[in-house]
């Protein structure tokens, strides 16, 4: 489907979250690509579909602010549960044009923005993931002289953002090679300089406080290998730092993943990926230290230090590192509800946890088109039964759904989604 099959919407009478706070009862008109008015007591346009809000809310599609895409069926995947676009935190570069170019021609994906190849030592995280035959050899950074060259193959890549890994190897039980602090600033500085925003890979709070330390835009997880003192939480506030604390990655190593009660949610199952209800139950047979995914880590911290960032004005994006296989539950679309309700539970209030998914991982991103409800921007729209703004559960009750202004049939949209 193409932006071309697009028409004339009329929502009438719906409560609407921007993206930023609730707003009252008010009529949206959709025109093609974009929102075309937002108001109230506004006049359905001759030969527009009209919908009825009543009892609904409206609400930018949801931003996944941290993935790892691999094929269209995972674009189709997150499309089916509300999340229009995709922030991709690293991979193969042929793999991150292939997966944007297709989300750029078709309407039944979600939209991603890559990383391509990330940014470690010689031996560094994920490395090891090679060895296992996991991942293809990548090119590494030995040192602050490489930072100019490396950033520039990325850019040339495609890459939209650049990640840099910052891991001691607490996450996986064994040390690892780090950049040294000097080669870490070069990447940084590189990456500014070529208009790309940053993001650490950053499980533990020394990791934190040097990405922190040295410049970088955003920490692609929090901390949470102990309780993070005051002072790292003011440096992430006075540095203007963003946190996506991928609470549901961590959890996923657990005995019981919050996976499991994604799975058995009857608003969801019925549009989950039939191999992912299938590994799902064959993780349950795997022990918690068996499983691929951090091990030296407390997802309680993580929540914690997350929580306190955000009370100190730390933009909080909501993102899964959604994957597949590998013995790891936390994957496209289905996860996202399961972190949004982690979100909650850690302390945010459901508006607040609402605003993480759409227009705050616009903002840190500068994905200006998207992330709220507003005329001229892209109707990227999600309409739900319900008030996810005081029950962030409502937001599975999908009734509706727009990517760039064509309607998202989810039924056949499931049908095909395994088929790539």
């Amino acid at each position: 489907m193409t932006p071309a099959t697009s028409s004339l919407t009329f929502i009438r009478q719906v409560a609407v979250f921007d993206g930023r706070r609730p707003q009252p009862v008010q009529d949206v008109l959709i025109d093609g690509p974009v929102i075309a008015a937002v108001g109230t007591d506004l006049v359905a346009p001759a030969g527009a579909t009209v919908l009825d809000g009543t009892g609904r809310t409206l609400l930018p599609g949801l931003i996944d602010a941290h993935t790892h895409t691999t094929d269209t069926a995972q674009l189709r995947q997150a499309l089916v549960f509300g999340i229009t676009t995709e922030l991709d935190m690293g991979g193969a570069p042929d793999t991150a044009r292939r997966m944007r170019a297709a989300a750029d021609e078709r309407d039944d994906l979600a939209d991603v923005r890559v990383a391509t190849t990330g940014a470690t030592a010689p031996g560094g995280h994920p490395c090891q993931l090679v060895e296992l035959g996991m991942l293809e050899p990548f090119p590494t950074v030995a040192g602050p002289d490489d930072a100019e060259a490396f950033v520039a193959a990325r850019v040339a890549e495609g890459a939209d953002h650049l990640k840099i890994f910052i891991e001691d190897g607490t996450a996986i039980g064994k040390p690892l090679p780090l950049m040294s602090p000097e080669t870490l600033l070069a990447l940084i500085r590189a990456a500014h300089d070529r208009g790309l925003r940053t993001v650490a890979h950053t499980l533990t709070r020394t990791a934190a406080r040097q990405a922190i330390a040295s410049g970088i835009d955003g920490l692609a997880h929090a901390p949470a290998d102990g309780t993070s003192d005051q002072a790292l939480i003011e440096a992430a506030a006075e540095n203007g730092v963003f946190v996506v604390p991928t609470l549901t990655t961590l959890t996923g190593m657990t005995a019981t993943p919050a996976e499991y009660e994604l799975a058995e949610d009857p608003r969801l199952r019925p549009y989950a990926d039939p191999q992912w209800l299938a590994d799902l139950e064959k993780i349950r047979a795997i022990a918690p230290e068996q499983r691929v995914g951090p091990v030296g880590v407390d997802p309680r911290h993580a929540a914690d230090a997350a929580v306190r960032m955000f009370r100190l004005g730390v933009p909080l994006l909501a993102g899964t590192d959604g994957t597949s296989g590998h013995g790891h539950p936390t994957t496209h679309g289905i996860s996202y509800h399961g972190e949004l309700a982690l979100l909650v539970a850690a302390g945010l209030t459901p508006a607040e946890a609402l605003t993480a998914a759409t227009a705050a991982p616009a903002d840190a991103f500068a994905l200006t088109d998207r992330g709220r409800i507003a005329p001229g921007l892209r109707a990227d729209l999600l309409l739900v039964d319900g008030d996810p703004t005081q029950d962030i559960t409502a937001l599975r009750d999908i009734t509706a759904l727009w990517r760039r202004g064509a309607r998202v049939e989810r039924s056949a949209h499931l049908a095909t989604q395994t088929q790539e």
